[in-house]
């Protein structure tokens, strides 16, 4: 597990923006940003050689999407925590970056305090996509989801206590909530979410939660 500071990666192609992010977030003692980045190219150079703990990504770059860089990085860096940081705030392209395994989705509208603050939280896994467009998009999905037979295979596949702690992430909880709430440790919810992430085919808790939703199963495993 990673401790403060984190190392942080920007991924930003208008370099006042990169560089007013960088002073903004190296106010934070717990932060430290260790690169900056321009295209998916960047990334992808930066990939093997720059160990970081978070990427604050944009999701437009000259070359490609955030998704894409985030792929390129995650290759190398499978447990790097994701937020994207866009104007854009249409549907898809929010689907897109939780897809691609993003905690978190800010629009750049944001202050920088509540980007320092989602930069942090996202290290220990939390939710951070605003309330109101998660709603959105969970109501969106769920009415244009169908059941399968893949579906029903992945949550028949999860354990009583994974089922569990499923229905808690969908409450909001973390995972240090989450262990308090079921008297457990916070290292056993961490490894019970990595199994329960790993059967449902998602890449990030958020991603889980979007599913279960959009399965129509978000509390009925008990």
């Amino acid at each position: 597990m990673s401790h403060p500071p984190y190392r942080v990666l920007i991924v930003e192609d208008h370099q006042v923006v990169a560089e007013g992010l960088a002073v903004l977030l190296n106010e934070h003692a717990e932060l430290r940003v260790v690169a900056l980045a321009a295209s998916v190219g960047e990334v992808e150079h930066l990939a093997d050689v720059e160990r970081v703990d978070v990427v604050l990504c944009d999701f437009w770059l000259p070359d490609g999407t955030g998704a894409e860089a985030v792929a390129a990085l995650r290759s190398h860096q499978p447990e790097v925590a994701v937020v994207f940081l866009s104007a854009d705030q249409s549907d898809q392209v929010i689907l897109t970056a939780l897809e691609a395994g993003a905690a978190g989705y800010l629009v750049k509208s944001a202050g920088g305090a509540d980007v320092a603050e989602a930069v942090r939280r996202a290290v220990d896994g939390e939710i951070l996509v605003p309330a109101r467009q998660l709603a959105k998009l969970l109501a969106r999905r769920r009415e244009h989801a169908q059941r399968s037979e893949e579906h029903a295979r992945r949550l028949d596949s999860l354990t009583p206590r994974e089922r569990e702690i499923l229905a808690l992430m969908t409450e909001g909880l973390d995972n240090r909530d989450i262990a308090r709430e079921l008297s457990i440790s916070y290292t056993t919810v961490r490894s019970h979410v990595r199994h329960l992430l790993s059967k449902m085919g998602a890449r990030s808790k958020l991603e889980a939660v979007v599913r279960a939703a959009e399965w129509d199963t978000p509390s009925n495993a008990a």
